[in-house]
């Protein structure tokens, strides 16, 4: 049979393996590979988003409501506010917004999968700077990195999936290092679960009023539980947010979404609480897996890295067998996500054997 005869694509886009999540997991396995939240909503958000929501109109473009609310939160106008389907999207506007053919978009590696793909499909091109000792990220290598064909500069603190944060005092020399033109964006996807009081928080030290040229990006899927609703946020220059806004698909935060990031922000309390017990989890997962002699970096996500090189398949079937559904990065690592309290127990008990 003859094939059809298909549009060309670009090569480069050809070749780039699409954003691959966790793994699904089965009914008695826990899913450990895609950094949500086991917590279900609060009964107030779901009563929120019981309310009928008028599926036969648009919601509104803009999600006017959500921004003016995070704009009274955060002390800023709502301009200064964008809202989208989860803060990817925001990144990928972000680069769209600054980046094309012969320019440059640094971050460090190894950080979120999506990275590598927001310069290749803005048609730029994507440098990659070595994590650091720790599995931290090297901002001195980032800023010797930034030439004069560098559009945007990603840092994501903390770092999925290695899980170390970025201090504030770092943050500083690192933003005074880069050109002013050039934008940074502050990925803080994490930020509600990091304790680490010497870590940057770009939205309470207002790094984006100082430095116009940061974007900070926050979420509703992570300690809000939202995943599945797809909203996040970014707060900067409403000249730079008019970038994503312009390049941003249309009408793509939906009216539940809008509803349920809403009657989150007002259960703030309790759905923080619930991050407390994350907290908890973690810390007990990260001090049993280095008893075992494990070599966990600093973890300040819902989340620990295993460093297990070459071996990194091998264990993560270990993990399958076991009924936990983990992320492995073939030939560098797994990360495991802070799940339900039973399955800290079974992850301990799977990376002892695993030894």
């Amino acid at each position: 049979m003859t094939e059809p005869v298909l549009p060309r694509i670009r090569p480069e886009i050809a070749a780039l393996p699409p954003y691959r999540q966790g793994r699904q997991a089965g009914a008695t396995a826990f899913k450990l590979s895609s950094n949500e939240n086991p917590f279900e909503p609060l009964p107030s958000v779901q009563e929120a988003l019981a309310h009928i929501t008028p599926v036969n109109r648009y919601p509104d473009a803009s999600a006017g409501a959500l921004r003016a609310r995070l704009g009274e939160k955060f002390g800023v106008d709502t301009d200064a506010v964008h809202v989208a389907a989860g803060s990817v999207s925001i990144l990928h506007q972000l680069v769209l917004g600054t980046s094309t053919v012969g320019d440059e978009v640094v971050y460090a590696w190894r950080s979120f999968e999506a990275y590598p793909s927001l310069p290749l499909v803005a048609g730029a091109t994507g440098i990659q700077v070595p994590l650091g000792p720790g599995a931290r990220h090297d901002l001195d290598a980032m800023a010797d990195a930034v030439t004069d064909r560098t559009r945007a500069v990603i840092v994501c603190t903390p770092n999925n999936p290695t899980g170390p944060i970025v201090t504030s005092a770092e943050f500083a020399a690192f933003v005074e290092r880069v050109p002013a033109d050039c934008l940074i964006i502050l990925d803080e996807a994490y930020a509600e679960f990091v304790t680490d009081p010497d870590a940057v928080d770009g939205l309470r030290e207002r790094i984006f009023e100082k430095h116009p040229n940061v974007v900070v990006l926050r979420t509703f899927s992570k300690a809000y539980g939202l995943a599945g609703l797809r909203v996040g946020y970014a707060i900067g220059h409403p000249r730079v947010l008019d970038a994503a806004r312009t390049t941003g698909i249309p009408l793509s935060v939906t009216s539940a979404a809008e509803r349920a990031a809403i009657a989150s922000l007002d259960a703030e309390d309790e759905l923080l609480a619930r991050v407390g017990v994350i907290v908890e989890r973690r810390t007990r997962l990260l001090e049993g897996l280095r008893a075992q002699g494990w070599d966990v970096p600093d973890a300040q996500g819902n989340f620990v890295w295993l460093p297990t090189g070459e071996r990194t398949d091998q264990i993560a079937a270990a993990f399958d067998a076991a009924d936990l559904i983990v992320r492995p990065f073939s030939g560098d690592g797994i990360r495991i996500s802070v799940g339900e309290p039973e399955s800290i127990d079974k992850v301990l008990e799977a990376a002892a054997a695993a030894r």
